[in-house]
């Protein structure tokens, strides 16, 4: 999971080079759609779920709606590690949310240290690796961040205890349908590269259509704390593979904020031993690449 979820980084870059972000959003979500939706049919998983569309809407439109658009918006004009970086402020945006939400476990010492060095990890990113024309990208990804964080706690709210493919399924079907008339519009005259074919490809096959199951299996097997780890792990895995294969720069703010960052999210989110027994699997979880 730690690979699956750290490589849409480096794929979207590539994909965005020959495709509008509009076309390649209802690329990857209409084929994982394809996949998807006749299991939750025939597992009888799909018709609880839009029962409740109210959640299921709002849950489509902060986890995949808006955030997919503005990644690969944002990775034409950043590197993909540092848009894999950024988005790693998640956790951190997610305990903020979490306060503003009426979160019962208390902010704490520990956890505002978390949340300043991971402040300060996202201000070193954007302070030593951003010039003034990318601004409004790193402002797109951290509506990102936001979107990411509200995303769960949607779930976690009003369809945790839904069938967990009927959610994925129906989300991203509908993401898809709501792409349809743009992406169509905006489908590129001539066939595009097979490097860009095949990133397209990845992304809804491995990252959105597989990568759920897998997940679950996960979240079944080692519990849903230890899950967790896979998000301080991604943007690892998103620098590796953006200076690898893309040859982009490993620079002293990204070594400086991965450090800050990575430290601030294990210390905001680390639960309290009593909290972490009494923690049960969801049935349901969110899509975090993502």
């Amino acid at each position: 999971m730690c690979v699956i979820w750290g490589i849409p980084y480096l794929l979207i870059k590539v994909a965005v080079a020959e495709l509008t972000p509009a076309v390649l959003v209802l690329c990857r979500t209409g084929l994982a759609a394809v996949l998807l939706l006749p299991v939750a049919v025939a597992r009888g998983e799909l018709r609880p779920v839009l029962r409740r569309w109210r959640p299921l809407l709002g849950y489509t439109v902060a986890e995949l709606v808006v955030p997919w658009f503005l990644l690969a918006t944002a990775e034409r004009r950043l590197s993909s590690s540092l848009t894999g970086l950024l988005v790693a402020a998640v956790p951190l945006v997610g305990v903020v949310l979490g306060l503003l939400a009426g979160s019962r476990e208390p902010l704490g010492a520990r956890r505002l240290a978390g949340l300043l060095l991971g402040l300060a990890g996202v201000a070193s990113l954007v302070g030593l690796d951003v010039g003034g024309s990318d601004l409004l990208a790193v402002a797109a990804v951290a509506v990102v961040a936001v979107c990411y964080a509200l995303g769960p706690l949607i779930l976690s709210r009003s369809l945790s205890d839904l069938p967990a493919l009927g959610v994925v399924a129906a989300s991203i079907a509908l993401t898809a349908v709501g792409y349809a008339p743009v992406g169509i519009a905006q489908l590129p005259a001539r066939m595009p590269g097979a490097d860009v074919v095949a990133a397209a490809a990845v992304l809804a096959v491995v990252c959105t259509a597989v990568a759920f199951p897998i997940f679950f299996g996960l979240i079944a097997e080692a519990g849903p704390v230890r899950a967790t780890v896979i998000t301080y792990v991604n943007p690892a895995v998103a620098v590796a593979l953006g200076v690898a294969f893309l040859h982009e720069p490993f620079t002293l703010g990204i070594a400086v904020g991965f450090a800050l960052v990575l430290t601030g999210s294990i210390l905001a989110t680390r639960r309290a031993p009593t909290a972490a027994l009494a923690g049960q699997a969801p049935r349901a979880a969110p899509a975090s690449d993502r």
